[in-house]
């Protein structure tokens, strides 16, 4: 189905970031909104990019068609540097780079078709080959059955999906998702994501995506950084990032500290609290799972569990446990020693006194 497929390179980053710089001009003031961007996102793979509100992705995510211009560095899609193309060179590689949005973009006035035929209508292709075209990506989608439909007759899901057929009605090597779930439900934000996936598995196109949603990187991501105020400060696989995220702002970001406990955690000991609270994640492959009951043996004493969980990314096995353990007699840091030597991650996440 796809043209491209052919000549991909896949041995070589399908995009190559090298310390990119963007400025704004906002009420007279220049502000730093990228800032020293390195980055290489594999050919094929889907690669995520998350960050709170204004923490730089969609702009990072825009310079990657040129759609926002860069201040500094470089931006190589295939070895090709985007700054040196000529405005009919840039066109042509946009048609290489779908795009699918938040908020859907469709035109409420046009069917289902004419909204996928569009950029191929205004690239002037012969009219069979629209026709062709489109039914293949609405098949491809699931939305072969709602041609003639307009935007206002689908579900949220559907609508998304019509972005979907229209990104990829150019045969695009790459494709851009701009916070493609966050208007979504649970439900239709599962099968976009199923549907992402399949489209990078069948098709191999690239797929970079950013997002708020550390749930949303879980399920089709193969790679992920991190970005805050305009730098990346974290990145790897994501299953490495999920087990051991090294940053504050990861951490936040999956909701680490923001447990539902019975009790008020205090970050020191104070005279009332009687037991410290443990959070343990220890990691494995598929076939070894992670025994967080023998992990419970190196404590010399009663513990009291509140969380025990293993979730499995990326083949991976991620166990985690809470728990709360006796501070009388407790020597914690030599307790951490021991654990670090056994467990993937170990922390005190504070004190306090439990009830029963």
């Amino acid at each position: 189905m796809v043209s491209f497929g052919s000549h991909v390179d896949f041995s070589i980053p399908h995009i190559k970031i090298r310390n990119l710089n963007k400025h704004y001009a906002v009420q007279g003031h220049s502000v730093h909104a990228l800032k020293n961007i390195d980055l290489d996102i594999p050919t094929g793979k889907v690669f995520g990019i998350i960050g709170k509100s204004g923490a730089g992705k969609s702009s990072l995510l825009r310079t990657l068609n040129g759609l926002e211009r860069i201040n500094e560095g470089h931006i190589h899609i295939h070895q090709q540097d985007l700054a040196t193309l000529s405005h009919a060179e840039l066109i042509q590689l946009r048609q290489r780079i779908g795009m699918i949005f938040q908020h859907f973009n469709l035109m409420s006035a046009k069917t289902v078709y004419e909204n996928v035929a569009l950029p191929l209508i205004v690239a002037n292709y012969p009219k069979q080959d629209i026709e062709q075209r489109v039914n293949e990506v609405l098949q491809l989608v699931g939305l072969n059955d709602k041609v003639q439909h307009y935007p206002s007759q689908l579900s949220g899901g559907q609508k998304q999906r019509v972005g979907i057929a229209r990104a990829l009605v150019h045969h695009p090597e790459i494709l851009l998702c701009d916070e493609a779930t966050s208007a979504l439900d649970p439900e239709s934000t599962s099968v976009v994501l199923s549907l992402l996936k399949e489209i990078n598995q069948k098709l191999g196109i690239t797929i970079v995506l950013i997002t708020h949603e550390m749930q949303v990187i879980r399920e089709i991501c193969d790679q992920v950084v991190v970005i805050d105020g305009g730098e990346i400060v974290e990145s790897g696989e994501v299953w490495s990032v999920f087990s051991q995220p090294q940053q504050g702002i990861t951490q936040e970001l999956l909701n680490l500290e923001q447990l539902d406990l019975p009790f008020r955690l205090n970050a020191e000991p104070t005279q009332l609290d009687t037991h410290a609270i443990f959070k343990i994640r220890s990691t494995s492959d598929a076939h070894h799972p992670p025994d967080l009951k023998q992990i419970l043996e190196y404590f010399p004493q009663t513990v009291h569990l509140y969380q025990s969980q293993v979730d499995t990314i990326q083949n991976h096995l991620i166990g985690t446990l809470v728990i709360a353990v006796p501070t009388q007699g407790l020597e914690i840091q030599s307790l951490l020693q021991k654990l670090k030597a056994h467990v993937t991650h170990v922390e005190v996440l504070g004190y306090a006194r439990p009830t029963h």
